[in-house]
């Protein structure tokens, strides 16, 4: 298999991202959610109150992202933004109300695409491919880590 046809891994790999993308796109979009956006809902539920540099740095994301990103979620109803009271440079973020409803329609949506993508799949398949995924992951950073390193 040649890694220029269209059925090489290459292809299908990058079909299968950009479907996925977007079929989770068309359903956040309902709820008024963008890509990145989820994420920072489910740091917060589990720990609220988290600076905006802890999230960016949880998220693998530069700090203007994600100051950017939390406007937007905050015009939105989302979160909201409170400069701390010890250190007036830090801003911490807080889920609201409105967050914590769009966690559960988030996690109906999450379920929905996997029942659509895994439809038809053992469970020993899905395991076995979140397996291959996690492997990778791995090869992908450790190759990210060497390059960093040869500059």
């Amino acid at each position: 298999m040649s890694c220029c046809e269209r059925d090489s891994l290459y292809f299908v790999f990058g079909d299968v991202i950009r479907l996925h993308y977007h079929s989770i796109q068309k359903l956040l979009d309902k709820l008024g959610l963008y890509p990145g956006q989820p994420p920072v809902l489910f740091i917060l539920n589990k720990k609220d109150g988290q600076s905006q540099k802890e999230l960016a740095t949880k998220m693998n994301i530069k700090p203007a992202t994600a100051t950017v990103m939390l406007k937007r979620m905050e015009k939105s109803g989302f979160i909201k933004r409170i400069q701390d009271e010890q250190d007036q440079r830090v801003i911490r973020v807080y889920i609201t109300d409105k967050g914590r409803e769009t966690i559960k329609e988030v996690k109906k949506v999450i379920e929905n695409i996997d029942n659509v993508c895994f439809n038809n799949f053992t469970l020993e398949e899905k395991l076995l491919l979140r397996r291959f995924f996690m492997q990778i992951k791995d090869n992908l950073l450790k190759d990210s880590s060497d390059c960093k390193e040869t500059k």
